[in-house]
């Protein structure tokens, strides 16, 4: 029997590959196992800030090891590491066999000709409905990498998702690079709304999310959407990367800081109860201290749920990396970094204290550390104990505490 060992860091598209492909291979009859006992390792990489190809380089550093003490063992990668030039990832990474794009199968095996799904999925899956992007910012690797956008068709995500939730699956949250785009490439040009009405109707599916949007793709037909659909979730990511509008406009983002500040106005007007969430991108070449500062303010405005934070680092083959010099210092960076950090977290410290007293509902995941765990619509890491088997049901939980990260509480009867 062939053992396997599936590594993978990055976005949730990535996790959703990964998990696809792990599914291929026990049809296969393949059996997972640890990197040190398996046959077969797959990395799947993620390149999109300097940190995070540090660790894929790190691993690969590892299996480098592995590959003279067991010469046998094949080595594969993919993700964003992989580009067109393969032949200089070999000489670079002569410990691996095989190279193959993100969302591709190994190529020493025949594709599959249908989607491969789980036997067993999580409570909560992912979905991916659209690949690539076409926005092409200043800063991301992305499109090079994962190529223009493609959407899948209406018909094969619904089939899909009704098959998930046969095998136990009541929330899929929808991926997309750019998720707002999906569709105007498929005859007809069904939306991302048109989507979200036709998963609606799907019996035994208690919610479903979508990610990530972009500020200038978002519209009222698909707030709307959320506003209308009881099944949908009353939570948004939707990126703002900076405060100021001189680094939007060196970024490539293609909006204003004050076109992304009404349109947070008009989602709240309409969905009263949204949770959003947000990615920033600081550091940018030539960010001056007032123009990081234009950040930290909107973000104080705004109070967003969740806010991912991280630093510019140069991706070869960007526009950002072939014309601009990075030339924000390392350490002001972090010093940056540290500050947007502490601001979050006294804001979501602050929204989460307001649920303390209040009951939520629960989506169980399952258990972590002997704790049930699971997430409320507005996705909320809730934690608390109970006896009974509770995965994959919805619970009521009365919030007894509360922090930046999470919340626990004791289900009510």
């Amino acid at each position: 029997m062939i053992k396997y060992h599936i590594w993978t860091i990055g976005c949730q598209m990535n996790k959703a590959e990964s998990e696809r492909l792990g599914s291929y291979f026990e049809q296969l009859g393949y059996k997972a196992a640890a990197a040190d006992e398996a046959d077969l390792v797959v990395l799947n990489s993620c390149v999109v800030r300097q940190s995070a190809e540090n660790r894929v380089v790190n691993k690969l550093g590892n299996l480098k090891a592995l590959k003279r003490s067991k010469p046998g063992t094949v080595i594969a990668v993919t993700g964003c590491l992989v580009n067109a030039d393969t032949a200089k990832l070999r000489e670079r990474f002569p410990q691996v066999d095989y190279f193959f794009k993100p969302g591709d199968y190994p190529p020493w095996l025949e594709s599959p000709q249908e989607p491969v799904l789980p036997q067993q999925p999580n409570v909560a899956a992912y979905v991916p409905i659209i690949q690539g992007c076409d926005n092409f910012c200043a800063y991301c690797i992305v499109p090079y990498r994962r190529g223009r956008e493609k959407s899948r068709t209406v018909a094969e995500i619904i089939e899909e998702v009704g098959k998930l939730v046969g095998r136990g699956t009541k929330e899929v949250t929808l991926l997309g690079q750019n998720v707002d785009s999906y569709g105007h490439d498929l005859p007809g040009k069904p939306d991302l709304a048109d989507l979200l009405y036709e998963l609606n109707d799907i019996d035994g599916l208690f919610r479903t999310r979508f990610l990530t949007n972009h500020p200038k793709d978002m519209s009222l037909k698909l707030i709307e959407a959320v506003t209308s659909l009881d099944k949908v979730c009353e939570q948004l990511t939707l990126p703002v990367q900076s405060g100021s509008n001189d680094i939007l406009k060196a970024m490539k983002r293609g909006y204003s800081a004050e076109h992304y500040r009404q349109l947070i106005t008009e989602i709240r007007a309409r969905i009263p109860e949204i949770a959003l969430s947000t990615d920033v991108l600081l550091g940018f070449p030539s960010e001056t201290e007032a123009q990081f500062q234009e950040t930290a303010d909107l973000l104080s405005e705004l109070n967003f749920d969740t806010v991912h934070i991280a630093a510019y680092s140069p991706r070869p083959g960007t526009f950002a990396a072939r014309k601009l010099e990075d030339n924000v210092p390392p350490a002001e960076k972090k010093r940056r970094l540290d500050h947007l950090e502490r601001l979050q977290e006294s804001i979501a410290a602050g929204i989460n204290a307001r649920l303390k007293g209040k009951t939520v509902e629960v989506l169980v995941e399952g258990q972590k550390k002997g704790r049930w765990q699971g997430r409320t619509r507005g996705d909320k890491l809730v934690f608390f104990d109970d006896n009974r088997d509770c995965r994959g049901k919805l619970v009521k939980v009365r919030v007894e505490k509360t922090s930046p990260w999470s919340l626990q509480g004791r289900v009510e009867s």
